[in-house]
């Protein structure tokens, strides 16, 4: 299989997923409320997501780290809200 489509089908999986952060992290700065956001399972989620980090930079995988960075970078902006506004 080209090694383009490849990464074409990488890049897609990898904006839906991370793009799936948006609505939680856009709904959660502008209400600045997080009562019913589970702290503990965002920390595990950002720790599998940091793993996921590790492994395409192991594996030299671009759309995997590029993905994995912003969706990090969603879940860490939604636990700093959460413990903020607790």
């Amino acid at each position: 299989m080209d090694k383009d489509f490849i990464a074409a089908i990488g890049l897609l999986a990898g904006a839906c997923t991370t793009l799936s952060f948006l609505p939680q992290a856009i709904k959660t700065f502008k209400m600045k409320e997080t009562r019913d956001i589970s702290l503990s399972m965002y920390i595990i989620l950002a720790a599998g997501i940091l793993l996921w980090i590790i492994y395409g930079i192991l594996i030299h995988d671009l759309p995997v780290i590029l993905a994995n960075s912003i969706s990090f970078a969603f879940a860490s902006l939604i636990i700093i809200l959460k413990v903020k506004h607790g």
